[in-house]
């Protein structure tokens, strides 16, 4: 099976989050983050992309499962990056 691309809105919302992240330094893990990767030679578009996707799964697990956000959980997954699970 295999997986639909990301309806270009969802992608841009997601963009803008991380956007609003960066620019509030709310929480700034995501701005050490950002820092992080460009430091280790990623552009600032994939190293957005990149938070983003931590991002997303964060708002999934939310959704899907109804479960309250974790900001270990998404500071673990920013941890993580550039790997993803």
């Amino acid at each position: 099976m295999m997986n639909k691309p990301a309806s270009p809105q969802l992608t841009a919302a997601i963009l803008e989050g991380v956007d609003n992240q960066l620019r509030d330094l709310n929480p700034p893990e995501t701005k050490e983050t950002y820092d992080r990767l460009v430091a280790n030679g990623l552009s600032a578009k994939e190293a957005k992309r990149l938070i983003g996707i931590a991002l997303s799964t964060e708002m999934f697990q939310m959704l899907k499962y109804k479960q309250k956000y974790d900001p270990e959980r998404y500071f673990a997954s920013l941890r993580k990056l550039p790997k993803l699970d």
